[in-house]
């Protein structure tokens, strides 16, 4: 049922549009109190609704509410918020005025805004307010939702303290009256609208509380605009409240119900809104995360996002003397250390799945300093400071990674191999794909996402989702169906070993899409530490068919090819691959290939490129074992001989020889512990 105050801000507003014909005050000119209880009098009457007008420091404000004397009460109201001395971590001392500009921040006061690599400027309507539905040039709704969380504020906010200059803050004045404004009514249901939708209302309901304490003593900020803030943030608690989603989502929308409820405790509910969070941010974690730190939906990117979120639950919580449980900690350290085991050198987390790629060496190091973990200091500094950890390289068992590494300096080795379940969300069909990193470069890589929609979304997305984007197979030119999206036990130890000297793991996938007959895929990794990796393909099959194996290329790597044998230059560095073994394959480089696509990379939303990819294929008549040798190496790689020696159903015998050493390996399809290796 709708409210009588919502029916009242929908009536005040038909007769705003009707009395601007008729000479009342435009939205830009509205500035005090009372021309706003003038011009739009249900807004600051629901503003009084939602409040506890009994809380302490608000009796004036109760006293003119109840006489009837509303814009009294209004400014009695800025009174208290002006001088009550709370939310102190967000109030400042404004800043003497001056001239000083920042040009980047001048842009945004064009209404020209940076979201997602994409610059465009928000045009505005017959009405007179800005669109708070343009989608930006690529017509991508990604676009209008990421523009209506704000952020951009935070930085004409940020550039206002450092300069002084009062026309930063007059255009935040400005933009939130418009904003405001024209985000009314308030739907009061789920939406994906441009505007009500949980995502942008959570950022809102973060960024709105900075603005409205570091400003409230500011001339800049109009008492309209501060009332406007006050009246709309419940309408943002209501919604992360009642309409928020599941996963990652609720995590961030249930953090912005956490800012109103902490920063404003005059709300009515705020009290009900923090009991509520608190309880489903606990219950979410358990349901999101894995025992072993990782996020379920296994992308990199979002596995951030979410621990981002649940940690700036605990740190709004300690700002009020609120306690989160110990269980509640101890998962947010697991988290972070997944993340700082994941880091590659360079200081870039993995790109797979929904990921960009992100540099986050300043954030794990943060986090070491926070939860006193000196050996993330090592990992995310190269070694340059904190406790080296026990081990090289990690497996984890619920998410089915393996991150190894040769060392921990900036010219490590590094690489990451999937043979866990698809993920909760923002999956691509990737299972087995192999990632490698080396003397600070990427080699080896994930195609990225390019885009969720949009024009770029609509070239790239079904690509970037694909099997044909990775480092894996297609059988009989089809990719990888969707897995398993979570799974309830960890792999055990048959997939996976670590020493010393090696990495190991394995695992297997056999749903292809519209594939006739059955077929299998296993795939084993042996890295030998410093030396070299060797990927063991295995096709199971009921029939012949055609193989063909994706290498796909950093945009950046200059290709060389001698006969089989496909070697990559970047920096100081050479990465080569050579199939092993007599098989003759029909060896491809593929750039940029449309409309088939193939050969492009896109390392950030909406940016993409065109880079390599190499491509075997090769026709089998039944169950075929590929092995594939990957060396890596400054300056020449050095020529290793390698060959088959035998073969089973179980394992595949190996003999590698260098002019120095000699390997004897045997590495199985499926059990870790028939692994043999022995050095010479």
């Amino acid at each position: 049922m709708v409210s009588f105050f919502r029916k009242a801000i929908l009536f005040s507003l038909v007769c705003f549009s009707f009395n601007t014909l008729i000479g009342q005050k435009t939205w830009s000119s509205i500035s005090s109190t009372e021309d706003l209880y003038a011009n739009h009098e249900a807004l600051l009457l629901h503003l009084f609704d939602e409040l506890n007008l009994d809380y302490p420091g608000l009796e004036k404000v109760k006293q003119s509410f109840q006489a009837g004397e509303i814009v009294k009460a209004g400014d009695y109201l800025l009174d208290y918020f002006e001088t009550n001395g709370y939310a102190n971590h967000l109030r400042k001392e404004q800043p003497p005025r001056s001239n000083q500009t920042v040009a980047a921040a001048d842009t945004i006061l064009k209404d020209v805004f940076t979201i997602q690599e994409v610059k465009a400027k928000v045009p505005y309507g017959e009405d007179g307010h800005r669109d708070w539905y343009y989608k930006g040039p690529n017509n991508d709704r990604e676009w209008a939702w990421l523009s209506n969380r704000h952020q951009q504020l935070n930085q004409v906010l940020t550039t206002y303290f450092k300069t002084g200059n009062p026309k930063y803050a007059i255009y935040i004045d400005l933009f939130l009256r418009d904003f405001i404004l024209k985000s009314q009514p308030y739907p009061e249901k789920k939406t994906r609208g441009s505007i009500w939708r949980g995502l942008e209302v959570s950022f809102r309901a973060k960024v709105w509380p900075r603005i409205f304490y570091s400003l409230i003593n500011s001339e800049y900020l109009s008492d309209a605009t501060k009332l406007l803030i006050l009246s709309s943030l419940p309408d943002h608690g209501d919604y992360n409240r009642k309409y928020h989603a599941a996963g990652n989502w609720l995590t961030m929308e249930l953090s912005g119900l956490t800012s109103i409820a902490t920063n404003f405790p005059e709300y009515k509910r705020s009290e009900k809104w923090f009991a509520y969070a608190a309880e489903k941010m606990a219950e979410s974690m358990v349901d999101q995360v894995y025992p072993d730190g990782v996020q379920k939906e296994l992308t990199a990117h979002y596995h951030y996002v979410a621990l981002k979120n649940f940690e700036e639950f605990k740190n709004t919580c300690g700002l009020v003397n609120r306690k989160v449980s110990e269980s509640y900690v101890q998962t947010i350290e697991s988290m972070y250390d997944y993340a700082a085991k994941s880091l590659r050198p360079n200081g870039y987390i993995p790109l797979n799945n929904d990921s960009d790629l992100m540099y986050h060496r300043d954030n794990i190091l943060r986090g070491a300093k926070d939860f006193k973990r000196p050996d993330w200091e090592y990992i995310a500094s190269n070694g340059q400071v904190g406790v080296k950890p026990s081990t090289t390289s990690f497996f984890y068992p619920w998410a089915g990674q393996l991150i190894s590494r040769s060392d921990y300096e900036m010219d490590a080795h590094w690489s990451f191999f999937d043979v866990g379940p698809w993920g909760s969300g923002h999956q691509h069909n990737d299972k087995l794909h192999l990632s490698i990193s080396a003397f600070g470069d990427d080699f080896l890589v994930d195609a990225g996402r390019f885009a969720y929609s949009g024009e770029v979304a609509k070239k790239f997305r079904s690509y970037a989702l694909s099997s044909q984007a990775h480092n894996t197979i297609a059988i009989d030119g089809k990719g990888q169906e969707k897995g398993p999206r979570i799974v309830a036990a960890p792999l055990d130890d048959t997939h996976y070993k670590i020493t010393s000297e090696y990495d190991f793991a394995t695992g297997s996938f056999e749903d292809f899409i519209d594939l006739e007959g059955t077929v299998k895929h296993q795939r084993s990794l042996f890295y030998l530490r410093g030396q070299f990796w060797i990927v063991v393909d295995r096709v199971i099959t009921d029939r012949p068919r055609e193989i063909e194996t994706f290498w796909h290329w950093h945009p950046k790597c200059e290709i060389e090819q001698v006969n089989q044998m496909i070697q990559a230059k970047r920096g100081t560095g050479n990465l080569r691959i050579s199939p092993v073994g007599p098989g003759k394959f029909d060896l491809q480089r593929i750039n940029g290939r449309e409309p088939d696509l193939q050969g492009w990379y896109s390392p950030s939303y909406n940016v993409y490129e065109e880079n390599t990819v190499t491509t075997y294929k090769t026709k089998i008549d039944g169950n075929q074992t590929i092995v594939w040798l990957i060396q890596a190496a400054e300056g020449e790689v050095d020529l290793i001989q390698s060959k088959i020696v035998a073969e089973s159903d179980e394992a595949i015998e190996l003999e590698l020889k260098t002019d120095q050493v000699s390997f004897q390996l045997s590495i199985p399809y499926f059990d870790s512990g028939k692994l043999v290796f022995k050095k010479h």
